[in-house]
C-alpha cells in the first residue's frame, strides 16, 4: 500500500518543474516576453527621438550595445553559455537609456550600462538570480558617480532646436524649464505656489518638457503599458498598486496644502512614474511572486516614491523606491507564502 501511494505521488508531481524567476504562467519563452517589453517601449523611444533628436538615438543605441557586449564578455569570462538570445540585455539597455538625461556623454552611458549588466545582473548569476533591477542599479551608480551630469536637463528640440541646458532657477517659458518635479521641489523648499507645474499638465501628457528620455510623453508610456497588459506580459496588480498609492498620497498632501503641493495627477504624469509603473516595477525577476505580495510591493514603490518627492531632498524617488522594494522582495515572498503542491507550508 505504501509503495502504491508513493507511485501515485510521483505520478501526480512528475510534470512540476522548479526553476528560477521569471515565472511565467503560460507557455512562452523568455525572449518572447522580452520582445513584448521592447515593443511596448517603442512609443516611448519614438517620442524621445522626436523631442531630443539624435541625442536620444545615440544614448539608446549606446546603452543597448554596451549591455550586449558586457553580457557577452561576462559569459565568456565565466565560461557560461551565451545568454544574449533572451533579449534581456537589450531590455536593460533601453530602460537604462530612457532613465538618463538627453545630454549625458556617451562614455558615461557605457559605464552605466557595463555596471548594470556586470554588477547588477551577472555577479548574482545572470537572469533570474539578480536581486535588484539591473537598469536601476546602473542608474544609481551613475547618479552617485556623476551627480551633476545626471541632473542636467536640456530643452526639447521642438521648443529650441539648439537644445540648451535648462534650470529651475531660470524663469523662461514654463515648457522649457527644468523637470516638473524639480519645480515642485523648488516650490516646497521656498514655500511658493506650485502653479507652474499645474500649468505644465498638457506638456507632460504630450512630452514637451525637460527630463530623462523616458520622462517625456505620458501618452507613449500608457500605450506601451496597455500593450503589455493586453498581451498579458504583465498583470494589473503592481501597476494599479503603484498608481493608487501614489495618487492617494499625493491627494492627501494636496488637500492639506494645495498651494505648496502639485495636483495628484501631475505626480502620475511626471518624472519616471509611468515608466516605473509598467516597465520597471513589473520586472518578474525582482518583484514578488504572489498576488498579495505584488499589491504590497506596488504600494511600497508608490509610497516611497512620494515620500522622497514630498519630504526628501530629491525631486524624484522612483529609482530609490524600486531598489528598496527589490531588497525586501524576499521578505514579502516569505510573508506571502504560496501553498505548495501537496499541502500547506510548515511554520
Amino acid at each position: 500500500m505504501r509503495n502504491t501511494e508513493n507511485e501515485m505521488e510521483e505520478t501526480r508531481f512528475e510534470n512540476i518543474t522548479v526553476a528560477p524567476a521569471p515565472h511565467i504562467s503560460r507557455p512562452v519563452w523568455t525572449y518572447q516576453v522580452m520582445t513584448d517589453v521592447i515593443i511596448g517601449l517603442v512609443p516611448a523611444m519614438a517620442f524621445a527621438g522626436y523631442y531630443f533628436r539624435i541625442h536620444a538615438l545615440i544614448l539608446i543605441g549606446t546603452c543597448v550595445i554596451s549591455c550586449i557586449v558586457t553580457e557577452w564578455i561576462c559569459n565568456l569570462i565565466l565560461k557560461r553559455p551565451n545568454s544574449l538570445g533572451d533579449f534581456s540585455a537589450v531590455v536593460t539597455g533601453i530602460i537604462l537609456a530612457l532613465s538618463l538625461p538627453p545630454g549625458l556623454p556617451v562614455w558615461a552611458a557605457v559605464i552605466g550600462s557595463a555596471f548594470s549588466i556586470a554588477v547588477g545582473k551577472m555577479v548574482f548569476g545572470g537572469l533570474g538570480s539578480n536581486i535588484f533591477n539591473p537598469a536601476m542599479a546602473g542608474r544609481a551608480f551613475l547618479a552617485a558617480s556623476f551627480g551633476m551630469m545626471m541632473t542636467s536637463w536640456t530643452v526639447p528640440a521642438t521648443i529650441n532646436p539648439a537644445m540648451p541646458e535648462i534650470s529651475a532657477v531660470n524663469k523662461i517659458d514654463a515648457r522649457t524649464q527644468a523637470t516638473p518635479l524639480a519645480w515642485s521641489k523648488m516650490a516646497i523648499k521656498r514655500k511658493e505656489p506650485a502653479d507652474v507645474v499645474n500649468e505644465q499638465l498638457k506638456a507632460m501628457l504630450m512630452g514637451e518638457v525637460g527630463g530623462c528620455l523616458g520622462e517625456t510623453s505620458a501618452i507613449a508610456l500608457l500605450i506601451g503599458g496597455l500593450y503589455l497588459l493586453i498581451r498579458k506580459t504583465i498583470n494589473f496588480h503592481i501597476p494599479l498598486a503603484v498608481l493608487t498609492s501614489t495618487f492617494v498620497f499625493a491627494g492627501v498632501v494636496y488637500l492639506i496644502n494645495p498651494q505648496a503641493y502639485i495636483q495628484p495627477h501631475a505626480h502620475l504624469l511626471s518624472g519616471g512614474m509611468l515608466l516605473c509603473t509598467f516597465f520597471i516595477a513589473t520586472d518578474p525577476v525582482t518583484a514578488p511572486l504572489t498576488r498579495r505580495g505584488m499589491w504590497i510591493f506596488g504600494a511600497g514603490v508608490g509610497t516611497i516614491t512620494m515620500l522622497i518627492r514630498v519630504v526628501g531632498g530629491y525631486p524624484e524617488g522612483v529609482m530609490y523606491s524600486i531598489l528598496l522594494m527589490n531588497a525586501v522582495t524576499p521578505l514579502i515572498d516569505r510573508l506571502c507564502r504560496r501553498t505548495p503542491a501537496g499541502g500547506k507550508p510548515s511554520v
